[in-house]
């Protein structure tokens, strides 16, 4: 493999809190080492990579991202998906087991991450069904599962809704160190509501959701995880109430972990205003007060990670009156646009919004990606995070389009991409 040279970059690793101008050298599909700006000489035969100025960073770390594949081909694949995480600048997505069949079976732990590897440009961290079938009744072979590979235990939006079940969950992963991924919604209060209850819903004939069914389930779940020790992790928070109950359990000590989405500390739930289905979520988009909320647990450290909530929909699944529509909407190829949103706000800066897309998630599922340190893979991304563009569904990268920024301007361009040293997405991509 050739020898890389990016020169004239900002360096940022959260990691290890590197952040300056400077030099990074890439040999064999590995990092070689970085230097200061002003540094002179290139290795022999290096090609030299001018970055402008531009942000040099690891390649970011998605832990919630949903492929159509295998069963839902139709809606995306593992290589549609691929473009789609290049062009946002991903390099690894953690995919959950809700496909068909579900990921509750070995070989198929195996099989993803082999069909992530054949891709060249992402590693796929397949999570485990924590129950069979992801169908809440029998818990699956966690063992098993995680002797093959699968990074953490979830069922996806499906929430665990016996306490017994999810107490024999956490107990059992427990006891392999592994991490519990529970969706943080009581299924008994949201039943078959489809917005946050409220004005807003009431006046457009909605059946609301009560936003405490998310706090129930936290707090019924903190408990769980007090009771057995387990690890815990809440994906896509979107409550002020839930994000305090994970606040006060961290200060307890207990081994409490969440994550939030893009859509959740970007939009309020004024943007289903004319029924616009690209807008409807599980949880569902919240008040203007929770969002805010949400923003300030980012910039405290109360939230682990951000993560895309990548869901492809076929347009036919959004085409339906609101309370018909699939939930969901695409985000790995906005998730580093509208996070930056949040630096150019001030609510956090670069390397706290960093840290949020590449090491700390990397670090809540195991594994040693999301990272500038010396030696480790040169998975890299290169951005502007002043140039600006435009989000215009039906022609984003990949084949899901159901974006719920669609006209949207955003500001933090990426530049290129590269997998283990090769370029997967810029103007000079194999």
């Amino acid at each position: 493999m050739s020898t890389l040279l990016f020169d004239n970059v900002r360096l940022i690793d959260p990691a290890s809190g590197l952040d300056q101008p400077g030099r990074l050298l890439v040999r064999n599909g590995k990092i070689a080492g970085t230097d200061k700006a002003g540094a002179e000489g290139a290795p022999d035969g290096a090609d030299i990579i001018d970055g402008q100025g531009a942000v040099l960073c690891p390649g970011l770390v998605d832990m919630r991202v949903e492929i159509g594949e295998p069963g839902h081909e139709y809606r995306e694949t593992i290589a549609s998906a691929a473009r789609a995480a290049s062009a946002g600048g991903i390099t690894t997505i953690a995919v959950l087991p809700t496909c068909e069949p579900a990921i509750d079976n070995p070989a198929l732990v195996r099989l993803l991450r082999g069909r992530g590897e054949e891709t060249g440009a992402i590693s796929i961290l397949p999570y485990g069904a924590l129950t069979k079938g992801c169908k809440g009744q029998e818990l699956a072979e966690i063992g098993l599962l995680h002797e093959a590979g699968a990074v953490a235990f979830t069922d996806g939006a499906r929430a665990i809704d016996p306490a017994r079940l999810m107490r024999l969950a956490l107990s059992y992963a427990g006891g392999f160190g592994a991490l519990v991924v529970q969706h943080p919604e009581d299924p008994s209060l949201a039943g078959s509501g489809c917005a946050t209850a409220g004005e807003l819903a009431t006046r457009m004939g909605l059946p609301g959701i009560p936003p405490v069914a998310e706090a129930i389930m936290i707090a019924r779940d903190i408990r769980l995880a007090e009771l057995t020790g387990g690890r815990l992790h809440f994906g896509h928070v979107s409550t002020g109430e839930g994000v305090e109950l994970i606040r006060q359990a961290k200060a307890r000590g207990l081994r409490v972990t969440c994550d939030t989405a893009p859509h959740y500390f970007d939009l309020n739930e004024n943007a289903i205003g004319d029924f616009r289905t690209y807008a409807k979520f599980s949880p569902p988009l919240r008040s203007e007060e929770d969002r805010l909320a949400i923003c300030a647990a980012l910039a405290d450290g109360t939230i682990d990670a951000i993560a895309s909530d990548h869901l492809p929909r076929d347009a036919d699944d959004k085409r339906l009156p609101f309370a018909q529509a699939a939930t969901g909407g695409t985000g790995m190829v906005t998730l580093l646009g509208v996070t930056l949103a949040r630096v150019h706000d001030g609510t956090l800066t670069l390397p706290q919004a960093l840290a949020l897309l590449t090491h700390k998630p990397s670090a809540l599922l195991g594994a040693a990606y999301g990272t500038l340190a010396t030696g480790a893979a040169a998975d890299l991304c290169l951005f502007a995070p002043d140039q600006s563009w435009l989000v215009q569904a039906g022609k984003l990268p990949g084949r899901a389009q159901n974006t719920p920024f669609d006209g949207r301007p955003l500001e933090g361009r990426v530049l290129g991409t590269w997998k283990g040293g090769r370029r997967v997405y810029g103007a000079s991509a194999a």
